[in-house]
């Protein structure tokens, strides 16, 4: 993974900016509330600090009115209460409520981004990362960033005031608040320089951790958990990466108490003695201060302190943040070269050609090519099979077919007009695909069909691709039946197939769509013979008349096909009907013979139909 690099100043002042007015953008209530909460906290603070205790002492050393105090300390505590309700309706009502707001409304941005997203962009690391770091805990950052913006800027003016209140009472105690700032501005950044440093070589080992955490509760690893030695070995991973993580901690443990103790002793100690002791001798033994001004002094004192801290804690996040913010601008303000809202001709519904010419195609800028000056043409209405090895090709070829990325180089026809041409969500539309890394959802069977929300309109459209898929009499037999949600990732009733059984409800799907292109990549790869022999007798029945292409290991599956195209290193090196590949003796017969003996059962399923 590539070491994330820190913004420059102008640029993270700008983010910094950005996420206010992103976040303006999305509930300016919460711009606002941030801005009357830091308010109320700093006028607090400083009210109390300053102007309070200096007027109640002063005001009894000059022994005033009582009811004059009173009155004053009554109205004080009346505007305190007010605070105090507010604060109490920002943390009870308005900030959960606001902050569920926020996440809703943040994260569809995000995921509305990451929709139109170009694919490459996914097998990026580099653009992948960013991705994550921008989605993790996002809401909360956001309003983080927020909130040390607004507390930097209060908690300055907070300390202006404080150190103009005791410029006034004493011109030479202000050069105590110079020990603070060396202890939060010098010590404290070398402090916490250093814990980012100890945090960063963790890393390797917390995910380490991470993932055998994550492992140990994973269905995927249960058999092989219990089937073997693994569990010992992942217990020597974890106590490695709990060792790398002890031995670094032990590492900083000197380098870092130590400029912590100097920044809590110049922040903490120095200043509150020092003014003490100013205060108490200029009080005492001059008597050149009032009692009011020692009381105000120790009080600005403590208030100076926790200011300067919290100011430098601002700042500190914020800086910390900058890599977050970055993440996220870039992945807000990214172009995608193939946005999903690509417009274009609407194509036609009957398909007369499919053609590639000359294509290639690097998945990444100047790197190797998947495939290479690939040309064939596919007519409407007849079907395709790409064959070959794994890493042939045959993937990628989809994947430029359905315009999931655009060629390196030539370009790819259909009904003789170049794919670009059409509008993208219109194209696309032409194609119905059952994928070998197929994925199934927490939903419902006929959701997971459908790939949309269902009506019991659409009822009997999933039947009939269950059925021509071969796992209807399984769905029937659930006690929920087609209604059934699948993985029991949301619902303890939910049903867990087989993997045989997941692919041919992923199967479904194509069947379920009437569309006049029909890709199979690998449909058949968690079944047996017999069922895949089936499986592929009901999509050429399905299919007739349609555009199928398929992806298949199993040359036995694909012997009826219009046309095969057999693959290596992304280059055609035989192309034919079976019939005339297996007569040029080349490396498709050569493969062809290697698999046969695994289709004797498939033969004797033919013997017994026949008979």
């Amino acid at each position: 993974m590539k070491k994330q690099k820190q913004p420059g100043k102008t640029r993270a002042v700008k983010n910094i900016f950005y996420a206010v007015k992103l976040l303006w953008g999305i509930n300016r209530g919460i711009v606002i509330h941030t801005i009357l909460v830091n308010a109320v906290e700093y006028f607090g603070w400083v009210f109390y600090s300053l102007f309070f205790i200096r007027y109640l002492i002063g005001s009894i050393e000059r022994q005033e009115d009582f009811g004059h105090i009173m009155a004053f300390i009554l109205l004080s505590g009346f505007v305190f209460f007010l605070f105090a309700l507010y604060n109490a309706y920002i943390e009870g009502s308005f900030r959960p409520m606001a902050g569920t707001d926020l996440y809703h409304k943040l994260y569809g941005m995000l995921y509305r981004k990451a929709s139109g997203v170009d694919l490459r962009c996914y097998e990026d690391s580099s653009f992948y990362n960013q991705y994550t770091l921008a989605i993790d805990k996002a809401d909360e950052k956001l309003f983080s960033i927020v909130q040390n913006l607004f507390g930097i800027l209060f908690g300055g003016g907070a300390a202006i005031t404080v150190f103009i209140t005791m410029y006034t009472i004493d011109k030479t105690v202000v050069l105590f608040v110079i020990f603070p700032m060396i202890g939060n501005f010098l010590f404290g950044y070398i402090y916490n320089k250093l814990l980012y440093q100890r945090d960063q070589e963790m890393v390797p080992y917390r995910r380490r951790l991470e993932y055998v955490n994550r492992v140990m509760h994973l269905s995927d690893f249960s058999k092989e958990m219990r089937l073997s030695n693994v569990f010992n070995l992942m217990k020597y991973k974890y106590l490695k990466a709990m060792n790398g993580i002890f031995d670094t901690v032990e590492k900083y443990v000197f380098k870092i108490n130590l400029p912590l103790w100097f920044r809590n002793y110049f922040t903490f100690t120095i200043i509150f003695e020092g003014v003490l002791l100013y205060g108490a001798y200029r009080t005492i033994v001059s008597e050149s201060m009032s009692l009011s001004d020692l009381a105000v002094l120790s009080s600005a004192m403590v208030s100076a302190t926790w200011t300067l801290i919290g100011f430098t804690q601002n700042i500190l996040e914020s800086v910390k943040q900058a890599i977050f913010i970055e993440n996220l601008r870039v992945f807000m303000e990214y172009q995608p070269k193939l946005p999903e809202d690509y417009d274009g001709i609407i194509p036609d519904g009957v398909i007369e050609s499919i053609e590639f010419r000359n294509v290639s195609f690097a998945y990444k800028e100047g790197g190797e090519y998947t495939v290479r000056n690939l040309s064939f043409k596919l007519e409407g209405g007849t079907s395709l099979a790409l064959v070959g090895h794994n890493g042939a090709g045959k993937t990628t070829i989809i994947k430029l077919l359905f315009r999931l990325y655009d060629p390196t180089e030539g370009e790819i026809l259909l009904n003789g007009r170049n794919i670009k041409e059409y509008n993208l969500k219109a194209y696309r539309g032409l194609f119905a695909a059952a994928f070998q890394d197929y994925k199934v959802f927490a939903f419902t069977i006929k959701e997971n069909v459908m790939m949309r929300s269902v009506t019991e309109e659409d009822d009997e459209k999933v039947y009939d691709a269950l059925k021509k898929a071969g796992v209807y009499d399984k769905v029937m037999s659930l006690p929920k039946k087609a209604d059934t949600i699948l993985t029991k990732e949301f619902d303890e009733e939910g049903a867990l197939l087989s993997g045989g059984e997941y692919q041919k409800i992923v199967v479904a799907r194509a069947f379920v769509r009437d569309v006049p292109i029909k890709v199979f990549d690998e449909p058949s790869s968690a079944l047996d013979p017999i069922a895949e022999y089936e499986l592929y007798e009901s999509i050429l029945k399905d299919s007739a008349g349609k555009t199928v292409i398929f992806i298949s290991h199993r040359l036995s599956s694909v012997r009826n096909a219009g046309l095969i195209l057999m693959l290596e290193n992304g280059e055609i090196i035989e192309r034919g009907t079976h019939q005339e590949l297996m007569a040029q003796n080349g490396k498709y017969a050569d493969m062809y013979n290697k698999q046969a003996k695994n289709y004797l059962a498939v033969e004797n399923l033919k013997e017994v139909s026949v008979g």
